[in-house]
């Protein structure tokens, strides 16, 4: 039985696209996500997917909360992730961050990086954390209508996702928020997937990500498949494989990613500190992941 990976359908994911363009023997199918990280770990947890391409700070806070639904098996994005802080096209009062303070935030799911990027963006303003407010709208869809109709005053979500709303006049950039930690891990439930299937993934989709991030496919092929397959100007698509990053090997999970990605999400409130030292093996399956 194939493989059920779950990921958001976004530039990032180009090279899994590739991959399964180029799986003959159907090892594995994509199942979309288009609400993002908080619907891949639903979708984990209900038995609907069994790995999960998502982001890194809603999946180490999942299981620092408590979830058996999955482990952490690979890195996918090692650079930052730039969220955009969006607001309303016209009407809108709010022209900086700053405005925001005391106000309701969309989010497109409770535990999803919408929502732990307020808290970083809390932290970095010196707001309280435990006064933020939001509102949950889904899909970016409904984060742009919310802020629309006033029923929330702004939201996070990857700049160059959202910068063909923006250009077309139906939301605002007001401010960017970098991730303090690299952007996206790969997760899988602890049982549902024999170790080979995954190991053998794994493998597949770190070829195709050195492929597509050498300098010679970046500046040709890699450029052109994100323009023809999300309809991006040739300038945004030039400005994110600049700054965009992927491991050598998808297998491979630095340990400092877990720890300091923890560090900051106690700070923020998201997580509570636990008793003692963080026990790294309760975040990585380490029959499959190797922790560097």
């Amino acid at each position: 039985m194939p493989l059920r990976v779950g990921y958001v359908r976004e530039h990032f994911c180009a090279p899994l696209l590739q991959f399964a363009a180029a799986d003959q023997d159907k090892t594995f199918t994509l199942i979309e996500c288009p609400s993002g990280t908080g619907q891949l770990i639903s979708r984990l947890t209900n038995d609907e997917i069994d790995i999960a391409i998502a982001l890194t700070d809603p999946l180490i806070a999942g299981i620092a909360k408590g979830s058996k639904a999955y482990k952490l098996v690979g890195s996918y994005v090692t650079s930052p992730l730039r969220w955009a802080v969006i607001t309303g096209s016209k009407d809108s009062p709010y022209n900086q961050i700053s405005d925001l303070r005391g106000t309701t935030l969309g989010i497109s799911r409770h535990g999803s990086g919408s929502q732990t990027m307020a808290y970083v963006m809390a932290l970095q303003q010196g707001w309280p954390t435990e006064d933020l407010q939001f509102q949950v709208n889904n899909d970016i869809r409904g984060l742009v209508n919310s802020v629309n109709d006033g029923s929330t005053s702004a939201f996070m979500w990857e700049w160059f996702t959202t910068k063909p709303f923006a250009d077309a006049g139906s939301c605002r950039f007001i401010g960017q928020v970098l991730t303090p930690w690299p952007s996206w891990l790969i997760a899988a439930h602890p049982t549902r997937a024999a170790p080979s299937d995954l190991c053998a993934f794994l493998n597949g989709l770190s070829g195709c990500v050195r492929t597509f991030a050498s300098p010679e496919h970046c500046a040709g092929p890699s450029a052109a498949f994100i323009q023809q397959t999300f309809g991006y100007a040739e300038d945004d698509v030039k400005a994110w494989l600049q700054a965009v990053t992927y491991p050598d090997d998808c297998a491979e999970i630095p340990a400092h990613v877990i720890t300091d990605t923890l560090a900051v999400l106690q700070k923020a409130g998201v997580v509570t500190a636990p008793q003692g030292e963080i026990d790294l093996g309760q975040y990585v399956d380490a029959s499959i992941a190797k922790l560097t």
